[in-house]
């Protein structure tokens, strides 16, 4: 692992081949980050699907555990207590779109997203829904705690190359399920085509051991430190995978773009903290270059995540912890992507792998004990906010029955929004790759979506 506490310099004081080939240092086998871009140059037929990367972008918000649409945005008023649920609907700047009164932050900026109400599968379980919604297949590992395929952001690297003028082309960031970032998993490509993953520095794919750091200043300190004491001849003398490992770490552009102090101080504070100021971190490496990132949002002191079954907490005391730092979070990136004038570039979604059953239930905490009010796994309706990427915003699609059970109108698929989300990209996802079996398996068999009305 890369320790940038260390001086990587000689007696002459110059940093010296064999110290940038440290720089590259992964948390994969001992693999070094040279040889994982020579490593996925290799495993690239020259036949296969390839295209340059554009300006385009998405960074998705993931709900682990899968949150209910009935608190959040297809609220049920109407129906009895056990499914409409303790919260009411405000009215939002949309005429007849309605959220959570928890988030009032979005019903004042709801001309800037869309709500698609009826996506919907049939894998309920986390570790079918999660690939289901991530690859659009639901096999599961249970070895390595992964999807059986290649997830979005795999995709996505493999397609356009993993390194892109200095920076990887997709990253994943926040809340884990297990010990990867949803979208991050190559099922049965090579490893040479994961997204690296962020905590406090570049980690796992590229990695730098935030702990031992103490803070994000002292990094940028020492990788500036390291960048002086690199001689340009030793830089010459790497290779192009090199080359490009060493900007990834120690170039200016990947500095500056995880570098969050560089924003304004209101900017900052609109986001706050925690989860916020991974989000802010995403929109910073979109502008920088990324093409798709991850940020796992994660739940709060009485559930962690978003899996809210009573077992695992009460539902109403989570969402009333959650959802105000959500709702401000949320808000203040799709307003941010709007104000820079990236709204026609940059595409924000927000989804789990599933909703929550339509009718709540009791039972004992597992951890406080007391009689808790939840909602189990639900793959047959889920809501999905969709923000910018020069898509109409403040649109509904699809609707649900009264009870929030099923879509009744225009049912969308994990494939579709995959689709979209590459169509928005510029990948033609159409297109194939082979599995184990020499199979030809399209990218995404879903359409991406044309009427948003």
């Amino acid at each position: 692992m890369l320790d940038l506490t260390q001086t990587f310099s000689t007696r002459s004081g110059k940093t010296h081949r064999r110290s940038v080939l440290k720089a590259g240092f992964l948390g994969l086998g001992g693999m070094t980050l040279p040889g994982l871009l020579r490593m996925q140059a290799q495993a690239a037929d020259s036949s296969e699907y390839r295209t340059a990367p554009t300006r385009k972008s998405v960074i998705l918000l993931w709900q682990q555990g899968g949150a209910s649409h009935h608190e959040t945005y297809d609220m049920k008023p109407d129906a009895v207590r056990d499914i409409r649920g303790p919260f009411s609907p405000i009215k939002t700047n949309v005429d007849g779109m309605e959220v959570c009164e928890l988030l009032p932050m979005h019903a004042a900026i709801a001309d800037r997203f869309t709500l698609i109400r009826s996506c919907s599968h049939n894998w309920s379980g986390h570790n079918d829904g999660i690939p289901m919604m991530v690859s659009g297949y639901p096999g599961w590992d249970e070895a390595r705690h992964e999807s059986t395929n290649p997830e979005l952001g795999a995709v996505i690297s493999r397609v356009f190359g993993q390194v892109n003028d200095g920076m990887p082309v997709a990253v994943g960031m926040g809340a884990r399920h297990y010990s990867y970032v949803p979208t991050t998993a190559t099922g049965y490509w090579s490893d040479a085509f994961r997204p690296p993953t962020v905590d406090n520095g570049l980690n796992t794919g590229v990695a730098i051991d935030g702990g031992r750091l103490g803070n994000r200043k002292q990094l940028l300190a020492n990788i500036d430190q390291f960048r002086r004491q690199v001689d340009s001849g030793s830089l010459e003398a790497a290779d192009s995978f090199q080359q490009q490992a060493f900007e990834i770490i120690g170039g200016t552009k990947s500095r500056d773009a995880f570098d969050v102090s560089l924003e304004d101080e209101k900017t900052i504070a609109r986001y706050g903290d925690g989860w916020g100021k991974q989000a802010l971190q995403a929109r910073r490496l979109v502008e920088a270059g990324v093409n798709f990132v991850t940020v796992g949002i994660p739940g709060d002191s009485e559930i962690y995540n978003w899996d809210d079954h009573a077992v695992n907490g009460d539902l109403p005391t989570a969402m009333r912890q959650r959802l105000p730092r959500f709702d401000r979070v949320v808000t203040a990136l799709i307003e941010d992507v709007y104000q820079r004038g990236l709204d026609e570039d940059v595409m924000v979604i927000v989804t789990g792998e599933f909703g929550r059953t339509p009718k709540g239930n009791y039972q004992k905490g597992n951890s406080n004990g007391k009689l808790n009010w939840g909602r189990d796994h639900w793959a047959n309706a889920m809501s999905i906010l969709i923000s910018g990427g020069g898509k109409p915003m403040g649109q509904v699609v699809g609707a649900t029955n009264s009870k929030g059970e099923h879509p009744i109108h225009r049912e969308l698929s994990p494939q579709d929004i995959h689709a979209t989300i590459y169509h928005h990209l510029g990948i033609d996802y159409k297109r194939t790759y082979n599995d184990p079996a020499g199979r030809p398996i399209h990218l995404c068999y879903g359409d991406h979506i044309v009427d948003w009305s």
